[in-house]
């Protein structure tokens, strides 16, 4: 049986691996009385333009969580690509070998939703892949402006504070206003596009990545991210109940 390769088909994909070691078994945290990960699955299902939303996790306990809240989970990912050290390729790759191999169907894109970063509007990740899915990039990132540029930014080389940008230990420039310099950005994971054929390629995003530009968004790295997104929450409970009340 040949593989249909499904034109302007796109799969939600959320990574959600278990071993996380700088929040232990972070993609699954409560947060206003939901699991982590559950953000990122209903955000997906309320999007229109979404087909199928997929969790790849290599935990039989994450999975189960993940069928609770509507995604599916059709595989299991494999420990050895669901390290530290383990990169976002391989569990593109591992999905994508299962497509081809075990139901035959390929979608032409994989929106790539972290459940790190889990506030979300359904109709912003419409817009993206609504402007994508017209377009010739090559992938689509979500970026948002960095509050200070990273042109005044520097690093440490024998105790000395270095340039980041031009590696010259002349700082004198970094001492000018913020708007002498670029507008620089942040990846923030609220939305990610990867054309499936890029992963046939061995890549993700290739040479030619639209910046699809968004407000501030919260992405959680280490407790005190996960403790002020809770504050923000309790601030404002509209975050929780627009995703999960019907």
């Amino acid at each position: 049986m040949g593989v249909d390769n499904c034109k302007n088909m796109i799969y939600a994909l959320i990574p959600a691996r278990s071993g996380s070691q700088g929040i232990i078994d972070k993609n699954v945290l409560n947060l206003g009385g939901h699991p982590l990960l559950a953000f990122s699955i209903l955000a997906a299902k309320k999007c229109s333009s979404i087909d199928r939303v997929i969790v790849s996790t290599d935990s039989e306990e994450y999975a189960e969580i993940a069928l609770h809240y509507g995604a599916e989970v059709p595989f299991i990912r494999p420990k050895k690509i669901s390290k530290n050290s383990s990169t976002d390729l391989e569990f593109f790759q591992h999905a994508l070998k299962y497509f081809h191999e075990i139901e035959n169907i390929v979608p032409e894109y994989f929106a790539h939703l972290r459940p790190t970063s889990p506030i979300r509007s359904p109709e912003i990740i419409n817009k993206a892949i609504n402007f994508f899915s017209l377009s010739k990039f090559s992938a689509l990132r979500s970026v948002h402006a960095m509050s200070e540029s990273s042109y005044k930014t520097f690093e440490i080389e024998n105790d000395k504070l270095k340039k980041l940008c031009n590696g010259g230990f002349d700082i004198e420039s970094t001492n000018l206003p913020r708007q002498s310099f670029p507008v620089t950005y942040n990846p923030n994971g609220y939305i990610d596009i990867i054309r499936t054929s890029m992963i046939d390629n061995g890549l993700i995003h290739g040479d030619n990545v639209y910046a699809f530009v968004t407000k501030f968004t919260h992405d959680i790295d280490a407790q005190i991210d996960f403790d002020f997104l809770e504050f923000v929450i309790s601030k404002n409970p509209k975050i929780v109940s627009s995703l999960f009340n019907a």
